[in-house]
């Protein structure tokens, strides 16, 4: 009786640890600002369940994902950011509609994390 006590015991912690690293944050998640191809800054939010949206003039909305050291955010002009860590910065890539992420980026900057 003891060791089924000490095995549903053990049973129940993993599985709380395991919600509760399910439920941490991502580093990415918040607001960012961030410049587009005339140089012109705007705000990127993402957000805690995969929504994201910027303050461009149509009103982009999109989702996003963490993959590895970055957050990749397809929105619904077809377009796509990639927001990357490098070292203690984060750099913003920008892709046009069906470019490749292997390819050289349509307009970058400095992504700022402001909330």
């Amino acid at each position: 009786m003891r060791k089924e006590l000490i095995i549903t015991v053990a049973a129940g912690c993993l599985i709380g640890l395991t919600s509760l690293s399910a439920l941490a944050a991502s580093a990415f998640e918040g607001v960012w600002k961030v410049k587009d191809t005339a140089g012109k800054p705007f705000e990127i939010t993402l957000s805690s369940g995969g929504a994201a949206k910027a303050t461009r003039g149509e009103g982009m909305t999109g989702t996003w994902k963490e993959e590895g050291d970055a957050a990749l955010i397809t929105w619904n002009t077809g377009w796509t950011t990639k927001i990357t860590k490098q070292g203690n910065q984060y750099h913003k890539a920008a892709y046009r509609k069906g470019q490749s992420l292997d390819a050289a980026p349509a307009n970058s900057s400095d992504a700022q994390k402001v909330k």
